[in-house]
């Protein structure tokens, strides 16, 4: 539901404040990084990825353990998790000839908390 712009929403009168103004536009990122911050939270806005991370969170797992927790086949997870790895979001090691997911580092760990604690307000 889209909300309805009200005159109590707008100044009364059209007044800018130049150095106040100035100041944020110094402080804003690059449109290369704004680019790249917004496909970086686009990977979080699909559910069987969150599900990836959130299995992921609690331990390193192989592709057909990944599939079973999940209840996803094995080739859906694999093509997730080469999505998730292009965006450095898990990393993989090889033992033998099974390869292990993980998260890439604490950082992802961290977004997945602070998303579900402001959900849970």
């Amino acid at each position: 539901m889209k909300e309805q712009i009200t005159e109590s929403m707008c100044c009364e009168e059209h007044h800018v404040h130049t150095s106040l103004v100035h100041q944020i536009e110094d402080g804003m990122p690059d449109e290369e990084m704004m680019q790249s911050l917004a496909e970086f939270y686009k990977i979080f806005g699909e559910p069987t990825r969150i599900k990836i991370l959130c299995v992921l969170f609690q331990s390193e797992l192989c592709v057909c353990d990944l599939a079973e927790v999940t209840g996803m086949t094995q080739s859906a997870v694999s093509h997730q998790l080469r999505v998730l790895k292009q965006m450095k979001l898990v990393k993989n090691r090889r033992e033998g000839k099974t390869v292990y997911y993980s998260l890439a580092d604490g950082h992802i760990q961290s977004i997945l908390n602070q998303g579900m604690e402001h959900i849970a307000e």
